[in-house]
C-alpha cells in the first residue's frame, strides 16, 4: 500500500495536499481498494461552502455507497470534472485523482495524520 509522505490524511481514509493557498481532496488508495470498482462520483458544485465533518460527496462503487465527510472548512474552488466521465480513475490512481479542491478557512486541522500514522490506522 502506498501512502505518499507529502501528503496528509484522516482516520475517515482521506487524503490532502496542500498547494499554497488551497488544498486538493480525494479518497486514499487504502479507500479505493475498499470500494473495489468505483462507478460515480457525485462532485460538488464549485462555490460551495464545506464544513469540516460533514459530507462533500458521496461515490458508488460495484459493491456499495459511500458519504465522504470533508476534512477542512472552507470554499470549493475546482471540482475534478474527469471524475464525471472517468470515475474509475480513483481506482487507478487515487493520489491524482483529486475530488475537489478547496480554499480553507483558516488553518488545518490539528488532528490530521502523516504517512506513518496513517499507515498505522490502515493495519
Amino acid at each position: 500500500m502506498n501512502f505518499p509522505s507529502e501528503l496528509k490524511y484522516t482516520n475517515a481514509h482521506t487524503w490532502l495536499r496542500s498547494e499554497g493557498e488551497t488544498v486538493k481532496i480525494g479518497i486514499t488508495e487504502y479507500a479505493a481498494g475498499e470500494l473495489f470498482d468505483i462507478v460515480f462520483v457525485d462532485l460538488p458544485e464549485e462555490g460551495t461552502e464545506v464544513t469540516a465533518g460533514e459530507t462533500f460527496t458521496e461515490i458508488e462503487s460495484t459493491k456499495t455507497a459511500v458519504e465522504v465527510p470533508c476534512p477542512v472548512s472552507g470554499k470549493i474552488v475546482a471540482v475534478n470534472t474527469l471524475l464525471d466521465d472517468e470515475p474509475e480513475a480513483i481506482n487507478a490512481g487515487a493520489y491524482d485523482a483529486w475530488i475537489v479542491e478547496i480554499c480553507p478557512d483558516g488553518a488545518l486541522p490539528d488532528d490530521l495524520l502523516d504517512a506513518a500514522a496513517y499507515a498505522e490506522v490502515c493495519g
